[in-house]
């Protein structure tokens, strides 16, 4: 996985994106602009209700494309790709938690929790103020957003 880069710019491209993606009935789930080897990718996730298809990607793209050409928010060459967030989809905003709210979710803490454990799954029971709660086997486990490294929904256990 590459590594992050360019917060700032991807604040920028998402006050230009929002508007149109919205426009189009979307959700903005997220804009990550990030290096995979010698290449910068500029990702725009969208998301509905129901499912997301390439057609509906597609149509975003090209809406995207003049806007993005003719504000120029990233000085350097990248590759423009337009997904939903997918199964499993990280959440990485406190908006992704709202939207989430009762569903299975899978943390991964910084440090090991009070019972030795770095990776809890359960139900995403409240998040406010920078924190969340989640109904686990183990009963409910509260805990603080800053101890969460990677959070992610596990929407995709019955595939396999």
């Amino acid at each position: 996985m590459a590594k992050q880069a360019g917060g700032s710019t991807a604040q920028r491209v998402e006050a230009l994106v929002r508007p149109i993606v919205e426009g189009m009935g979307l959700r903005l789930w997220d804009v990550v602009f990030e290096k995979e080897g010698p290449d910068w990718y500029l990702r725009v996730l969208i998301d509905r209700d129901g499912p997301m298809d390439t057609d509906t990607c597609a149509a975003v793209s090209h809406a995207l494309d003049p806007v993005l050409d003719e504000a120029d928010p990233i000085p350097q060459s990248y590759y423009l790709e337009v997904g939903s967030p997918g199964l499993g989809r990280r959440l990485t905003r406190p908006e992704h938690y709202d939207a989430l709210l009762g569903q299975k979710v899978r943390l991964r803490l910084y440090r090991p929790g009070p019972d030795g454990r770095r990776e809890l799954e359960g139900a995403l029971a409240a998040h406010e103020a920078g924190r969340i709660a989640l109904e686990t086997e183990a009963g409910v486990v509260e805990l603080d957003l800053s101890a969460v490294s990677k959070a992610q929904l596990c929407d995709d256990e019955d595939l396999f």
